[in-house]
């Protein structure tokens, strides 16, 4: 599932290529044409991530809200867009003198909602560590009063928003925490510096375009490989980077969860 980076990377890109532009809208595969059709012709205004959930403005009070889910897929090109291929939900196309268009397939949501709407829906979703508005004391009462787990908690998208299983594990590896600890056990200090961490992971993966959590210490020097960008997140039965312990797995909250038993014991 795309975490908080991408969909800020997918609002960038549709600001930097599409915005004040026209849009083309159709669906292909045409479950989406009746939003399609509210779209088509609009021009795309402001555009806005929030966790996992990515907001379009296309004028008259209106707003695109896409949340890809487990599979949902933006592809974008240039030039002439290609014969639709597989269940494209929607295309969207602006022509700026070379042609800009953007696909998306298998998203969980797709619907054209009212300003009233979208704010019903933000006010669902919980602190974003990439937004400069995130309601911190609001998420640390919350976490400070659970008696959840704290990695079930960080995916709860209430509570956090953006966070998904890769930030999770490792979020947590970086922070000596079990995440088996409840929410209340943790000291309010170790909860900012989780938050404070997951500021700079994010944002350092909408730079980098990927998800980085080791140090350069833990690490080959060079080009980080696929294999060395993470401490716990699909390493089961590797030594830990940190102590050699193998790092193990457990289901929680519905996806594996990789830890580390001995740093976070």
């Amino acid at each position: 599932m795309p975490e908080g980076h991408t969909v800020a990377l997918h609002a960038r890109r549709f600001a930097s290529e599409l915005g004040g532009r026209v849009l083309r809208a159709s669906s292909p595969q045409g479950r989406f044409a009746g939003g399609a059709g509210l779209v088509d012709g609009r021009v795309l205004g402001g555009t806005e991530a929030h966790g996992k959930q990515l907001f379009l403005d296309v004028g008259d009070d209106r707003w695109l809200r896409v949340h890809l889910g487990l599979y949902g897929t933006w592809t974008f090109g240039e030039g002439p867009p290609p014969p639709p291929i597989g269940a494209v939900r929607l295309r969207l196309e602006a022509d700026a003198g070379r042609g800009v268009w953007a696909d998306l397939r298998g998203p969980t949501a797709c619907e054209v909602v009212t300003t009233p709407e979208k704010h019903a829906v933000q006010a669902r979703l919980g602190a974003d560590p990439l937004r400069r508005d995130a309601d911190v004391p609001t998420l640390l009462t919350r976490i400070e009063r659970s008696r959840a787990p704290i990695g079930t908690i960080l995916m709860d998208q209430t509570v956090v928003a953006g966070i998904g299983n890769v930030y999770r594990a490792e979020s947590l590896f970086r922070a000596r925490l079990s995440p088996f600890a409840e929410g209340r056990s943790i000291p309010r200090d170790d909860v900012e510096g989780l938050w404070a961490d997951l500021r700079v992971l994010l944002r350092d993966g909408v730079r980098r375009e990927r998800i980085v959590t080791t140090d350069a210490a833990d690490r080959p020097r060079g080009r980080i490989r696929p294999e060395d960008a993470h401490y716990v997140y699909r390493r089961t039965g590797l030594p830990c980077r940190r102590c050699g312990t193998p790092v193990a797995t457990r289901e929680v909250a519905g996806r594996n969860l990789f830890w580390c038993p001995s740093c976070q014991a």
